[in-house]
């Protein structure tokens, strides 16, 4: 079997740079096969470079790693499962272009007994070369996959398949120390004993694990299927506005409750009501009990879920320092920019315009307003009665990494009125509530200042147009050259006016004639 003890030498697993300029700003497209033990997934990674994005994305539960703590070998139908999907993907990677795909696995392959014989069918029937990485590397890229959304985080990362769980500390944008365990759900399910022997063995390999890392109090990230399953029933429970995954809280009484909720309504009603494939639900239970523990010995100050793990984590392996220290929310904002609006470009333009506004704010909230700015018209195309909800639903619900909840319903509103002056009562309501009201104040003053903006260039190589904010005053003055003063109509004016009104300010206004 190739079993890769370090597979971030020659360019590991892709056999190739996947980045050969430090300064690109775009991927090329890239496809991924993680074989784990509960599921078969291919993802295929465009767009930005720094922030790649999902082109395609498909899973297939397989559950390879059913019953192997008995057998010691892959389960008979999940691995006819896995090989099924490994023809689909390999035929779906010829049909989108790609050069070739990049397969691992991880603990179902490297432990059962069969497993170089499922490797070597996989490569015999579809040339397709799966690596075998070792626990302690599994846990070494889930944890640079968390870095790839978070850079310079500092935590624990939590990495949880169907047979295994990894566990990594991360600070400074590093990786720290990391541990592999067999505390994975179907090797659990399948412990002697019942729930009493599942519980003993969940509570003796956590002590381990506790002794071995040491002290973790800072956030705790959660990588995998079975903690995004919570996560969406935790989700539910509560009646959560944004259903996004990616970079969802919890704390240790929502899990608590969430545990509760389960026992009391049964997994049953729970199906029926929430999209989570079988396979993965009936795991959840065990699950739950792991996490409890966990947090209990590790006591973390903050939970939250990464969608980001070993696959993103591959990536991040291969990009130089230079494109690391880049903002992965700035840079998809320019990469969609370039994509997709009328004007590439003039986001910058119109970030200088309304600065002045916004030139004190700290530095989470500036890199707001400059992502604004560059998406401001990236949907366009939307029917005019509809693009302000779309912009909305763009900030909140695309592949833009570095944002949180409260950023991406910030960034989402402010968006919302670039194109509406107003903001009636809709369906955008639960989830602007997440917000309080000095951020909906801001959001409301940034989308009014891009609406502005958006309508006061004549030539984009002169500035004709220029914001003043005097603060203390209260005192906005907007100063046009005489070319502008033609674009300034009463349109225009009643934008600058909302704005002022918005920010409780006194307007001015100075045409320059000459």
């Amino acid at each position: 079997m190739d079993r890769l003890a370090d597979i971030s030498s020659n360019w590991g697993p892709f056999n190739r740079p996947l980045f050969e300029n430090p300064k690109a700003r775009d991927l090329s497209r890239v496809g991924v096969i993680d074989v784990g033990s509960n599921s078969v997934r291919l993802v295929v990674f465009d767009g930005a470079a720094r922030s790649p994005a999902y082109f395609f994305n498909e899973k297939v539960m397989c559950a390879l790693g059913a019953g192997l703590a008995e057998t010691g070998k892959l389960n008979p139908e999940g691995r006819q499962r896995a090989l099924s999907a490994l023809r689909r993907f390999c035929t779906i990677g010829k049909g989108v272009g790609l050069q070739d795909l990049t397969a691992i696995a991880t603990a179902a392959v490297r432990e059962a007994s069969d497993g170089t014989g499922f490797v070597n069918q996989v490569f015999s029937e579809t040339g397709l070369k799966i690596h075998v990485v070792s626990g302690p590397e599994e846990a070494r890229l889930s944890a640079q996959g968390v870095l790839l959304g978070w850079p310079g985080s500092y935590g624990l990362v939590c990495d949880i398949g169907g047979a295994s769980m990894e566990l990594a500390e991360i600070s400074n944008g590093e990786v720290g120390k990391r541990i592999t365990s067999s505390l994975g759900p179907l090797n659990i399910a399948d412990i002697a004993g019942g729930k009493r022997g599942q519980k003993l063995f969940i509570s003796k390999t956590l002590d381990n694990l506790h002794i071995q890392m040491g002290s973790q109090s800072d956030r705790l990230f959660l990588v995998g299927g079975s903690w995004r399953a919570i996560a969406r029933i935790d989700m539910h429970r509560r009646g959560y506005p944004l259903h996004v995954m990616h970079e969802y809280r919890m704390t240790f009484q929502d899990i608590q409750k969430t545990d509760k909720y389960i026992k009391d309504y049964g997994l049953d009603s729970i199906k029926s009501e929430i999209r989570i494939a079988s396979e993965r639900i009936d795991l959840v239970p065990i699950a739950i009990q792991i996490l409890k523990g966990l947090i209990r010995r590790f006591k973390p100050h903050d939970i939250a879920i990464s969608s980001y793990g070993i696959r993103e984590g591959m990536l991040y392996e291969q990009m130089p320092q230079i494109m690391r220290n880049r903002d992965p929310l700035i840079e998809s904002c320019h990469f969609a920019e370039r994509k997709d609006a009328r004007l590439p470009g003039f986001g910058m333009r119109l970030h200088k315009f309304i600065k002045p506004i916004f030139d004190n704010i700290i530095p989470e909230r500036a890199r707001l307003v400059r992502a604004a700015c560059l998406l401001h018209d990236v949907s366009w195309r939307a029917h005019p009665d509809f693009r302000a909800e779309t912009c909305f639903d763009y900030a909140t619900r695309s592949n833009l990494g570095g944002l949180s909840h409260n950023e991406r319903v910030f960034l989402g509103l402010a968006l919302l009125h670039r194109y509406r002056n107003k903001r009636n009562a809709s369906r955008l309501e639960p989830m602007i509530s997440l917000l309080s009201s000095d951020d909906k104040k801001e959001a409301e003053v940034l989308g009014k200042a891009m609406r502005l903006g958006a309508m006061l260039w004549a030539n984009p190589d002169d500035e004709t147009a220029k914001l003043n904010w005097i603060k203390k005053k209260k005192i906005l003055s907007l100063s046009l050259t005489a070319e502008a003063e033609p674009l300034f109509g009463e349109v225009a004016e009643e934008r600058f006016r909302s704005l002022a009104k918005a920010l409780s300010a006194t307007p001015n206004i100075d045409i320059k004639l000459t």
